[in-house]
């Protein structure tokens, strides 16, 4: 090399860059000090993705334990703020298991029992033929109901038939919350938006209705039971934000639960290694 001054830079891979510098004087030789160089410092980054259909499948099958008093089913709400949105084959899913329940068919039952001994829709008559009319009409209308609110309608419109439980913050927004279920809701894409599903689906249940049940005015049974189903959605949230955790066991677990987060924090080798 020409005297003067040098720079000297040493390399290599999966090790840090190291400089050095000196000066030659004419017809000197320079020994140059040992260089040590540093392995070099790895950053990583690490994404841990989870499929939203596996966290959605996990969360109806928790769901499909919550029982109000560990007898009556309560599968339509969900204690996470953040659920995963379901896919149409789980809201299909959900909306039988809701509909042959054996609770709900023996509701169903009771309530025909109950028509009977009033006397409602005296057409159907009495006696066994009478109670299995009314029977049939009952569950007709409850399956009819639960899978064009809770199945088809939600997943033609990408909607969450599902009750999104507050819990948290002033019981004016708990109750506001609660009454605005019939017209609000979650769409699949973790937005709030008007509920189309459900108000769609309570008329609709209601036009079924009207051929289940006599009835002189069509129009008149369809509009107004459709209304009231409105308002019953609303009572359920009400019920839902206020009462049903505290009678439900698999509900409080829920709300209990916490979800941990695991930190990777990467970290560099401080040993050195010689050339």
């Amino acid at each position: 090399m020409p005297p003067g001054r040098f720079n000297l830079s040493v390399s290599a891979a999966g090790f840090s860059d190291k400089a050095f510098s000196g000066e030659l004087a004419p017809g000197q030789t320079y020994l140059v000090p040992p260089i040590a160089i540093s392995i070099a410092t790895v950053v990583t980054d690490v994404n841990v993705k989870v499929d939203p259909v596996e966290v959605a499948t996990e969360e109806v099958k928790e769901e499909e334990h919550q029982r109000v008093l560990g007898i009556i089913p309560n599968f339509y709400v969900t204690y996470h703020s953040d659920s995963a949105p379901l896919t149409t084959k789980l809201k299909f899913h959900l909306a039988w298991k809701s509909s042959t329940d054996p609770v709900t068919i023996g509701g169903a039952a009771f309530l025909a029992g109950l028509q009977q001994a009033g006397d409602q829709y005296s057409e159907f008559g009495q006696g066994m033929q009478g109670y299995g009319k009314r029977l049939g009409a009952v569950y007709a209308d409850i399956v009819a109901s639960t899978f064009l609110s809770g199945a088809v309608f939600p997943s033609l419109l990408k909607q969450d038939p599902r009750y999104y439980y507050k819990g948290t913050g002033s019981t004016r927004s708990r109750l506001l919350r609660a009454v605005s279920n019939s017209v609000a809701c979650k769409g699949d894409n973790g937005r709030w938006q008007v509920n189309n599903s459900n108000i769609l689906g309570s008329f609709s249940g209601a036009a079924v209705s009207s051929y289940l049940y006599p009835a002189n005015n069509r129009a008149m049974f369809t509009l107004s039971n459709g209304f009231v189903r409105m308002g019953e959605s609303s009572l359920a949230g009400v019920v839902q934000e206020f009462v049903v955790r505290k009678l439900s066991k698999q509900a409080r677990r829920a709300t209990e639960h916490t979800n941990s987060t695991a930190a990777i924090t990467p970290q560099s080798d401080p040993s050195q290694r010689k050339p």
